[in-house]
């Protein structure tokens, strides 16, 4: 797959069919159970069906999705990070998660800066949105980073936990 774009350690590219073995340990890894959820998702058709209805059905509907995030030096597959579309929400909102073994060495910081700056020259987008677990500190800290402004505490559907809404401006673009 053509990559979307490059950092000084990481490239960032569309998700293919290529991805489900990455897809599989992602989703099960400790942190994405804990502050994303659990997916269902054990087999390869189970991450070729994610993959289809999600990532690759956003980049067709809406022109964004999640993007893989893989290290420069060994193109290893480490996280994703990019746009989701959700009908809870009346923006886009960005959204990231790593393999473990590469939390705290600032890659998600690097990845979604560099996205960002590509969401706001190339598909000129002005506002965002971006929810957390309550409890989730370390992707608070992240989105504070990169911006993002608390808004409120909201539930997404009836049955679901708060979670910390925030929202974000393009820092360039006029405002309209």
């Amino acid at each position: 797959m053509p990559e979307i774009l490059q950092t000084q350690r990481l490239i960032l590219r569309k998700l293919s069919l290529d991805d489900t073995e990455f897809i599989i340990e992602l989703v099960n890894s400790p942190g994405w159970l804990q502050y994303i959820g659990y997916r269902n998702i054990h087999t390869t058709e189970d991450a070729i069906r994610y993959l289809v209805d999600g990532p690759l059905k956003s980049y067709e509907q809406h022109g964004f999705g999640l993007l893989l995030i893989q290290l420069k030096t060994t193109e290893a597959p480490i996280g994703m990070c990019g746009l989701l579309k959700r009908d809870t929400l009346p923006l886009p909102d960005l959204g990231y998660a790593l393999l473990p073994a590469y939390e705290g060495k600032g890659y998600i910081t690097e990845a979604t800066s560099a996205y960002l700056a590509y969401i706001e020259q190339q598909l000129q987008i002005e506002k965002l949105m971006a929810i957390t677990n309550l409890d989730n500190e370390k992707s608070i800290r992240v989105l504070e980073k990169l911006h993002f402004v608390f808004e409120r505490y909201m539930n997404m559907s009836s049955d679901d936990h708060p979670v910390r809404l925030f929202s974000w401006t393009a820092p360039n673009l006029p405002e309209k």
